[in-house]
């Protein structure tokens, strides 16, 4: 007898969970060096315009994918046309790849908050503290067993007692604090300029690396094309309106994206004199950059601890939909008992997470394409694979299964209101677009272009 599947109590339930796994590292500390270096406010409106059609369009397929069918990546294309089952397949792999690094990551995040809480911010921010605390063998590795143990904790209870339970809570906080924190940063002596930097659109700054940089942080930012959202989709009951849920979300997202760009540019403007280059890159604006202002600023030592908070939040709700997908992938295909797929997938995420670990540290040496072992594996998930899925995706809906069977399923909760622009996205403009990423990213990896 086929088991009933778990599914979120209602809207509000889908629409935090699904807009916890959007919001993660990669709004928090991507999305601010990104509009930094690529013209600020032009950035912001390049990226704004492409959420709403190509990433709107994106995510009510996927969504609606997981709805129609009640299954996760795997199930669902295999029960819509069964031969091209191999795209959930492929779909699968990437939250498995990307939940053990992100979990290193994480773990990075949760020595952070745990130095400013116990009062080691001036510490923290001394020049080759992060790097040395990365190099070390012992101590990231335990940060990393916490902060994927947290993580296994909440999967392991269910969808409505784990994942949307944790989402309600987490999600109100980290909105809160993000807006708090921005507000903060704005005034803040000299950084009305990084303000004004930020939201103020200058044309002349306008490239095709502007808008290849905003496409791929769209994927980065949003879960797009690892079967989160279609197994988040199989927990949504079909009175809930898709098409509004899926606009709730990108409002979500690109609203703490935005505000995280208001908490980190305007203080480094201010804390570096206006030089864009203080804003650095990745891990090096959150762990090097920012404490360093949160110690020249004042009321640094709190306003340090709750970013930190806030960061941790971030990082959890998106590990939490990386597990999720994961277990439900293999509970849709094996019907084995929740708690043993979560041992599972947790010591398969601990075997692969250390050597991403260490590859910072004693195996430092080790370089593939010039790419340590964690940027190597953030490197096939995000740029090549998340990529390929999304462009087989809109391959299967537009011309295998046809916009009209995802149209059906969005409307058995409401009007498709944006449906011609469904249509349009997904059979033509998408496709372009994800060629473009994976060529760019193909020819960064290969040192024949720069983004």
């Amino acid at each position: 007898m086929e088991q009933k599947r778990n599914s979120f109590t209602g809207k509000i339930g889908f629409v935090l969970a699904a807009a916890g796994s959007a919001v993660g590292l990669g709004n928090i500390w991507r999305f601010p060096y990104l509009a930094a270096q690529y013209g600020g406010g032009i950035f912001l409106l390049v990226y704004i315009l492409l959420a709403v059609t190509f990433g709107f369009a994106l995510m009510c397929g996927e969504i609606a994918l997981g709805r129609k069918t009640g299954k996760s990546a795997i199930g669902a294309f295999k029960d819509l046309k069964s031969k091209y089952s191999f795209i959930g397949i492929i779909a699968s792999i990437i939250p498995a790849i990307i939940l053990p690094y992100y979990s290193v990551i994480g773990g990075w995040v949760t020595k952070y908050l745990a130095v400013f809480i116990t009062g080691g911010m001036n510490q923290a921010s001394q020049d080759g503290y992060f790097n040395s605390f990365i190099s070390q063998t012992g101590s990231p590795i335990l940060y990393f067993l916490i902060f994927i143990g947290i993580t296994s904790l909440v999967v392991l209870l269910g969808v409505e007692k784990g994942v949307e339970k944790v989402s309600k809570i987490m999600m109100p906080v980290l909105i809160v604090l993000t807006l708090f924190i921005a507000v903060y940063s704005m005034f803040i002596p000299g950084a009305m300029d990084g303000v004004l930097y930020y939201i103020t659109p200058d044309i002349s700054k306008f490239s095709a690396k502007t808008v290849l940089a905003a496409m791929g942080q769209l994927f980065y930012s949003m879960s797009l094309a690892m079967g989160i959202m279609i197994t988040y989709g199989s927990y949504m009951k079909k009175d809930v309106n898709l098409e509004s849920s899926v606009s709730q979300i990108e409002i979500f997202d690109t609203g703490i994206a935005f505000l995280a760009g208001l908490m980190i540019i305007p203080s480094v403007f201010a804390f570096s004199g206006g030089d864009q280059a203080a804003l650095g890159q990745g891990p090096g604006l959150m762990f090097v950059t920012l404490p360093k202002v949160f110690d020249f600023m004042p009321g640094g030592s709190i306003i340090g601890t709750l970013f930190f908070l806030l960061v941790l939040f971030a990082a959890l709700t998106s590990s939490i939909s990386l597990m999720e997908t994961v277990v439900s992938i293999v509970k849709d295909k094996t019907g084995w008992d929740r708690k043993i797929i979560c041992g599972i997938v947790l010591l398969f995420s601990i075997i692969l997470g250390i050597p991403s670990s260490l590859g910072n540290g004693i195996w430092a040496n080790v370089k593939i394409l010039n790419m340590d072992i964690l940027s190597l594996f953030d490197f096939i998930s995000n740029s090549i694979l998340m990529p390929i899925v999304a462009l087989l995706t809109c391959f299967f809906i537009g011309y295998i299964i046809k916009p009209q069977t995802i149209i059906d399923e969005v409307e058995l909760s409401g009007k498709f209101k944006r449906k011609k622009l469904f249509v349009v996205v997904i059979k033509y403009i998408a496709p372009i677009c994800i060629v473009l990423i994976l060529l760019t990213s193909l020819l960064q990896a290969f040192g024949l272009f720069t983004i």
